[in-house]
């Protein structure tokens, strides 16, 4: 478990927020990083709650630009069982 005074949390809430929205807009992960022109394994590595990949703010907003939706949205607070 991460907690929200770990640094790393961010990359945790964009995860959390990415995997929501892609989910939201119909989308795979092999859809998503074809459309995102990022690799497969890269965004099974975002998303995943095992594995901390880290990614830079242009990633980002890459991301927000394929899926339409406004950069702020990756640091919507989620529900869950953070510390």
């Amino acid at each position: 478990m991460i907690s929200k005074k770990d640094e790393n949390y961010v990359y945790y809430l964009v995860a959390q927020n990415l995997k929501r929205i892609r989910k939201q807009k119909g989308l795979t992960q092999s859809q998503l990083a074809e459309i995102s022109t990022y690799s497969s394994g890269f965004i099974m590595n975002i998303e995943s709650n095992k594995y901390l990949q880290t990614f830079s703010l242009g990633t980002v907003w890459k991301l927000a630009e394929v899926l339409d939706v406004d950069i702020r949205e990756f640091f919507v607070p989620i529900k869950d069982k953070i510390t």
